[in-house]
């Protein structure tokens, strides 16, 4: 019972974690609500067009430890033997926090698209075929400069390498389970939900090029 009480304590944490809007709180800094300028998103992305681009580094690197982290944290018990049989805990906490980015309690349920958020937290579990998915996003963003697009392709390919390294036998064990595999998944298809606007905009043409206007870019990639 200790062990699921834990368990439940650490998925809750993750939540809280990813629920820490830094796009909103950076912008705030500068004296801009980065929620009603740009994209409207709390994204790395329109925290760089609509404040800067150290700002928006800085977001993107705290966006990212607030994934990476809690999971990093979660397998250091899960491996100690502590949590034998709630292996699943991992997954919850990597969940966890990429909803608490997405619909954080701190701004009424409404956040990012959760990109760099699910980037780190896929980090500290399945790293290479992440380090893949994020080639493809650069190969992407360079050639169409619309980081929405990049997204979306980089979360279509994620689960496809993840799937092709484990027939391979690349990675370790957790990173080539087949809850693993599902997780990605799902993670994949949240991503390029989240993006259903930007998505309709590229159809249309109307979607914004980063670096090429001064429109904040609506493809977020948060």
């Amino acid at each position: 019972m200790s062990s699921v009480i834990q368990g439940v304590f650490m998925i809750l944490g993750a939540y809280m974690l990813g629920s820490i809007p830094w796009g909103f709180i950076i912008g705030r800094m500068y004296g801009v609500d980065v929620r009603t300028v740009g994209s409207k998103n709390i994204g790395a992305t329109n925290v760089t067009r609509t404040v800067g681009k150290i700002p928006g580094k800085i977001c993107f690197i705290l966006d990212f430890l607030k994934g990476c982290l809690p999971v990093l944290a979660v397998q250091v018990v899960a491996k100690s033997g502590a949590w034998q049989g709630f292996e699943w805990v991992v997954i919850a906490v990597m969940l966890a926090t990429i909803l608490g980015h997405i619909f954080p309690v701190f701004l009424q349920f409404k956040g990012g698209k959760g990109v760099s958020t699910a980037a780190g937290a896929i980090m500290a579990l399945a790293p290479y075929p992440l380090l893949v998915a994020f080639a493809v996003w650069v190969v992407v963003f360079f050639v169409s400069r619309y980081v929405s697009l990049a997204s979306i392709t980089a979360a279509a390919v994620l689960p496809v390498v993840a799937w092709a390294f484990k027939l391979a036998g690349i990675g370790s064990p957790a990173a080539r389970a087949n809850w693993t595999l599902i997780f990605l998944l799902v993670v994949a298809v949240l991503a390029i939900v989240r993006h259903h606007t930007n998505i309709r905009r590229l159809l249309n043409g109307t979607e914004s090029r980063f670096g090429k206007d001064k429109k904040a870019d609506s493809g977020a990639k948060k």
